[in-house]
């Protein structure tokens, strides 16, 4: 049985959300915040060497990284499905994507965190000038294409989603300005996978898509 461990308010929805667009039998464990501290609870750590999420188990398997974790889910147990083949034509598009999720996207605000908490009065300049970059190409990326993988929905928009919605959650951040993005999250919310892996992922908690 594939377990899917999600620590509340963090990258591992994405995992969630992706067992239920794929429909695979798993056992989903929840784990609250610390209340002093926000971070993840001991039993939580204790999971995986580097003890941040997300994580699963599939047997005496252990693995964690986000992407690491889609890409073995996709192949071992969701057929390829939601990967465009190297012969599609949004082959390219989807692994940019993809990547730019956790090399780009989320460093810029891991960067901006760490920054506030060493004391910086504002955003150093290179993390705005980074972080204001890719926000400008989210929303062009949206007007030329219904997916961040182009056609159709795949791993890439996994993978984007939990910076786009919940991470949100942290700053506030407004997208009244990014329309081809407010569009594109009415669609994420419309799909019956991602309301079902949101209402098990995090009950009481309406997903963030405006």
């Amino acid at each position: 049985m594939l377990t899917v461990h999600h620590l509340r308010i963090s990258q591992s929805e994405r995992i969630v959300w992706l067992c239920e667009e794929l429909g695979l039998d798993y056992d989903l464990k929840l784990y609250n915040r610390r209340e002093d501290n926000r971070l993840a609870p001991d039993d939580y750590k204790a999971l995986h060497p580097m003890g941040i999420a997300p994580v699963i188990q599939d047997g005496d398997l252990v693995l964690g990284e986000s992407g690491a974790i889609i890409e073995y889910i996709v192949a071992k147990h969701g057929g390829g499905r939601l990967a465009p083949g190297v012969d599609d034509p949004d082959f390219a598009d989807h692994l940019f994507w993809f990547h730019f999720a956790n090399a780009t996207f989320m460093t810029n605000g891991m960067m901006a965190i760490a920054a506030q908490q060493a004391g910086a009065a504002e955003m150093p300049p290179f993390v705005a000038d980074r972080t204001q970059k890719a926000w400008a190409m989210v929303e062009q990326r949206l007007g030329e294409a219904d997916y961040f993988g182009g056609r159709q929905l795949t791993t890439a928009d996994i993978m984007m989603g939990f910076q786009l919605t919940t991470s949100r959650a942290f700053n506030n951040m407004s997208i009244d300005a990014l329309p081809n993005l407010k569009a594109y999250l009415k669609r994420i919310g419309e799909r019956p996978a991602y309301q079902r892996a949101m209402a098990k992922a995090e009950p009481g908690m309406p997903p963030r898509l405006d």
